[in-house]
Parts: structure tokens; C-alpha cells; sequence
């Protein structure tokens, strides 16, 4: 048999992380439920206004259902978000949840930075997060996933615990930087997002299909949820996310840790990147 990671009593890790986004004064996100964009240079204030929904309110209810299932969770926050929402960042630290940073503005992606660029907007969204919070972050997941050959590092010396842009793992582990190490966190293939103009029911069947699959067939599996406040947070997609948590919670043996406890565990067992042949036993 391959070794277990987890704890004894547990073999699957389902890891929920909701996401509060912010664009930059004045932009609005590329895609919105509008079918026709605005005429070039026009303000897209509905675009504006549709982004803004989940520091509003689908921030607030994705912690009701997360409560209601007296689960855990990590939201990543844009620090444009703390400054212009402080209520909805003060309320995710006082009920519990983890906070991590998620870039300054949500079209400020890492790539196409200088060094110092990237640097500066690392060092200034964590500081908004805890000036607003009071509480330092130890957790990050860049906008749009996007990362530089720099990013672990600049991280780890900001004293980082964990690092969430990685999707060529299955497993969390720890990665070496020039300013040591750091835990990788694999994000998800199949966010909220994807059934923006489909079905959320398409939502819950590849989850649950996703979790049957592993739950059944494979040890120390893991599964990254991924929920963004303006899609997720809203009742059409939260009603299926509901389900899903009810369905997943229903069995035995899974493990739902925050990022910051499941990067700890993976830091305190020494955790490096498992072979495939090890994890499939060939």
C-alpha cells in the first residue's frame, strides 16, 4: 500500500475556497451576463455593478452555508475589496474563516510586472488585508491564477505559509524557493464560473461524479472548491453548492480543512511532491 498523508480517519480532503473580487476603478470584469459590451470607451456600469455583488452579498451567504454545514473555509480577497467593503473582510475574520490575499485589483495580473512591480503589489495587498482585518494573512492566489517564475519566491519571503496557483499537482506539498520553502496548493479545473451561461445543476453532477470517483478509487485524494462571491454567491449557483456540501458531508472520512491547517499539516510531515507511481501503487 502507498503511504497515507491525511489523518488516520480520513481519505479525501475537500478544501473550499470562495473568492472576493474587485476591478480596477472604473473596469469591469471581461465577461459579465451581458450578452452585447458596451461601445468602446463607454462606462460598463452593469458589468461594474454585477462584480461588486459578492463583497455585497454573496460573500455574506456563501459564510451562511459554510456555517450552516459547520464547515471551514478560506476566502481569497482582493485588497481593492478590503478598502472599498471593509464590512464583508471584518466579518469573514470574526466569523472564523480564513483570509488570504488575492492581488490588489482582480485585473492586476503578476505576469508582464517587473520584479518590483510584482513585489510592491504583493507586499501592498497583503498590508490592506491586515490593516483593514487585523489580521495578517499567511495565504495567496493571484488573480486569474496567473504566476511568474518569481511569484513562490517573493511569497516565501513575505513569510507566506501557502501558495495557491499551482495546477499541475494533484496533491498539496511543499516547494523550495531561494528564500525557502512554501506549500502548494492545487487549484480547481472546474470553478463556478465554467456554467455562467449553462446549468448549475452541470455544476453539482462533476462534482459529485469527481468525488464518488475519488472517494471510491483512490487514497489521499484531494479536491480544491472553488466558489467566486458575484457567481457562486448567488442563490442560483449557492443552491446546488448547498447540495453539495450536504452530499459530501454525508459521508465518512473526509476532511475539510482551512488552506492555512491543511498547508500546516503538510509543513509539520514534511510533505514534498508524491510520484504517480507511488500515489497509484503501479
Amino acid at each position: 500500500m502507498g503511504r497515507s498523508i491525511w489523518p488516520p480517519d480520513k481519505r479525501i480532503v475537500v478544501a473550499l475556497t470562495f473568492l472576493l473580487e474587485s476591478w480596477s476603478e472604473g473596469k469591469a470584469p471581461p465577461y459579465s451576463p451581458m450578452t452585447s459590451p458596451p461601445k468602446p470607451g463607454a462606462l460598463d456600469l452593469a458589468g461594474i455593478q454585477w462584480s461588486e455583488y459578492g463583497a455585497r452579498a454573496g460573500g455574506y451567504r456563501l459564510m451562511r452555508i459554510a456555517r450552516q454545514h459547520n464547515l471551514p473555509a478560506t476566502f481569497c480577497v482582493n485588497a481593492r475589496v478590503a478598502e472599498l467593503f471593509p464590512a464583508v473582510v471584518k466579518q469573514i475574520v470574526a466569523s472564523g474563516f480564513e483570509l488570504a490575499a488575492h492581488n490588489y485589483a482582480q485585473d492586476q495580473v503578476l505576469p508582464g510586472l517587473t520584479e518590483a512591480e510584482e513585489r510592491a503589489v504583493i507586499r501592498r495587498s497583503i498590508k490592506i488585508l491586515e490593516d483593514v482585518s487585523g489580521v495578517r494573512p499567511c495565504g495567496w492566489l493571484s488573480s486569474t491564477i496567473a504566476t511568474t517564475e518569481h511569484t513562490a519566491g517573493f511569497l516565501a519571503e513575505e513569510g507566506m505559509l501557502w501558495h495557491g496557483d499551482y495546477n499541475y499537482l494533484d496533491l498539496p506539498c511543499r516547494v523550495k524557493t531561494r528564500h525557502g520553502s512554501i506549500v502548494a496548493i492545487p487549484h480547481s479545473d472546474y470553478a463556478d464560473n465554467r456554467v455562467l451561461r449553462g446549468a448549475p445543476r452541470d455544476w453539482y453532477q462533476c462534482y459529485k461524479d469527481m468525488f464518488d470517483f475519488l472517494y471510491h478509487q483512490e487514497q489521499n485524494a484531494f479536491i480544491n472548491i472553488t466558489i467566486h462571491g458575484h457567481f457562486g454567491g448567488r442563490p442560483l449557483i449557492s443552491a446546488v453548492l448547498d447540495q453539495m456540501l450536504r452530499y459530501m458531508t454525508g459521508h465518512t472520512g473526509v476532511w475539510f480543512p482551512r488552506h492555512d491547517e491543511l498547508a500546516r499539516w503538510v509543513n509539520d510531515r514534511k510533505i514534498d511532491e508524491i510520484g504517480y507511481a507511488e500515489r497509484f501503487l503501479l
